[in-house]
């Protein structure tokens, strides 16, 4: 299973909003910078943790982005079913499969069981879980 650019941003800002201060914000930019990504590829991964409401955004002077939520709340395997297609083959979407032996066809099941055991791990960690491997992070922050 390979994870997109996508959720590896999310994570990557919640694990630098987790490692700060509870309350502390940063920007969008501060966060681009510090990973060495795009501010605006970054931006639309805000939005989208702004809409599940697991970040705070505010704009302008003062503003910034903050957890929401504990990061003992924050579910590891909840994230990924909000960002990524879980649909990892065609038969797993009844709608698009084309697939003439997908009636048939024990792949499904491997692959369906596969991806249920995938989620069973990350299910059972949370963003709190994540942040002790992050002291790092928050000392690389600091000394900027």
């Amino acid at each position: 299973m390979q994870l997109t650019r996508y959720t590896d941003y999310a994570l990557r800002v919640l694990v630098y909003l987790g490692s700060a201060e509870s309350g502390t914000t940063a920007s969008a930019a501060e966060i681009a910078k510090f990973y060495g990504i795009s501010r605006h590829h970054l931006s639309k991964v805000v939005s989208m943790l702004s809409e599940q409401e697991l970040v705070i955004a505010a704009r302008g002077r003062g503003g910034g982005i903050r957890l929401s939520v504990d990061p003992k709340d924050l579910c590891i395997g909840d994230l990924i079913r909000q960002t990524e297609n879980l649909s990892i083959v065609e038969c797993f979407n009844a709608e698009t499969n084309t697939c003439p032996i997908a009636s048939d066809c024990t792949l499904e099941n491997l692959l369906q069981d596969a991806t249920k055991a995938f989620l069973a791990v990350l299910d059972k960690m949370t963003l709190a879980d994540l942040l002790p491997a992050s002291q790092a992070l928050l000392q690389i922050r600091l000394a900027r």
